[in-house]
């Protein structure tokens, strides 16, 4: 057996660090109210972010170290050019056995074949309303009906399982917790609600919009709730009686699962973060192959054991999602 498949990579709590989410730009094609301001942001220039060959050294230095599910997000992925070649690239990155995206999905449709050619695994698709109206308010700039042909793609080309992100808002889309259930009963999709968390733009919005995801279980009593798979779920699953797809919940306030998070993320310009809620960075931007095991290794030892995030307590990162990486 190859030693990249037996080495595990412990944090000072025992914790298995085996995910890493490297985001390739701070751009997107939308304006989602939660993630960006309305202007979107000022584009950095191209000396400021990381290369393609510095996004593979990461990767290839993580492999080594343990590091075998890669995902690769934004902003917006599909907005940086020769994205394809890039997943080419990571995707025979010895000891990487899954390699998946997550994309707002306007742009899938027409990368969804190049992609899955390339070595994609699957895909996670930002929706966070299926009616038009309410979808292009809360991106600001989206046509919903893009988004729904991008899912049809990435099924029709095998990027699966397609899982659905749904950040639920209270007084916006949860009366739609419904309609998103009911596409789990004939489609072999995995939606998954995530509840909204005070950072970056939301941090002062109304507390009534912070809803937690018992919601979900009390508008659908009937759901089931499924085995949970081991280290690094962060999701409690669910399907419902006879349904194909699954239900998943992401409760970062109301149910914290920082006692088994398993990831690490790379910023766009760089930055290596052990805790997404953390204001504790690490550069990994023009630094050495042969140094970069040791810096990881330095964020996985300073990884805390768990954020303070609730609603009244804001995030401590400074920035927003567009600048980490969902």
């Amino acid at each position: 057996m190859l030693f990249w498949q037996v080495k595990k990579m412990l944090d000072g709590y025992g914790r298995n660090i085996n995910y890493l989410r490297v985001s390739v730009t701070d751009l997107c094609n939308l304006r989602c109210v939660y993630c960006m301001p309305a202007g979107g942001v000022a584009k950095k220039e191209h000396r400021d972010m990381l290369s393609f060959e510095e996004l593979e050294n990461i990767v290839r230095a993580a492999a080594k170290l343990g590091i075998d599910k890669v995902r690769v997000t934004g902003g917006e992925p599909l907005v940086r050019r020769g994205i394809v070649q890039l997943i080419d690239r990571l995707a025979v990155i010895p000891g990487i056995r899954d390699l998946s995206m997550t994309t707002n999905g306007i742009l899938l449709k027409k990368y969804a074949a190049e992609l899955k050619k390339a070595g994609l695994n699957r895909v996670n698709i930002s929706l966070d309303s299926l009616d038009e109206a309410k979808y292009r308010k809360i991106t600001r700039l989206g046509n919903v009906q893009d988004v729904l042909e991008g899912i049809k793609a990435a099924q029709e080309v095998g990027l699966t399982p397609v899982k659905l992100n749904v950040v639920l808002i209270g007084g916006f889309n949860d009366d739609e917790i419904e309609d998103f259930v009911s596409l789990t009963l004939k489609e072999e999709i995995q939606v998954r609600f995530i509840e909204l968390m005070p950072l970056g733009e939301t941090a002062g919005w109304e507390p009534g919009s912070f809803i937690s995801n018992d919601e979900v279980l009390r508008r659908e009593p009937g759901l089931i709730p499924l085995p949970i798979k081991g280290q690094g779920t962060v999701a409690r699953m669910y399907k419902l009686p006879h349904g194909k797809g699954q239900v998943g919940l992401i409760s970062p306030l109301s149910n914290h699962f920082c006692h088994y998070c398993n990831r690490l993320r790379v910023t766009p310009d760089g930055k290596l973060k052990a805790c997404l809620h953390s204001s504790r960075e690490i550069n990994l931007k023009n630094v050495a192959p042969e140094e970069l095991p040791s810096l990881i290794m330095e964020g996985i030892m300073s990884k805390p054991y768990r954020h303070h995030l609730s609603r009244e307590q804001a995030s401590l990162t400074q920035r927003n999602m567009n600048e980490i990486g969902g």
